[in-house]
């Protein structure tokens, strides 16, 4: 049977790379969640939508 350890010392970068790919998806996610609060209310943005019109930012 191989060692745990060293097999994960051989492909630490096969680990590694997927797992931090993974987390910058699911942060880069939660980060368009929190700015979603802040949609068509800035200065720049800051019109009545018309009845039936799609925000300006998804």
């Amino acid at each position: 049977m191989v060692n745990f350890a060293s097999m994960l010392r051989d492909h630490w970068v096969n680990v590694l790379v997927p797992l931090g790919f993974v987390i910058g998806v699911y942060l880069d996610r939660m980060n368009d969640q929190k700015l979603t609060a802040f949609r068509n209310k800035s200065a720049l943005y800051s019109r009545e939508l018309k009845p039936g019109e799609e925000v300006t930012w998804k």
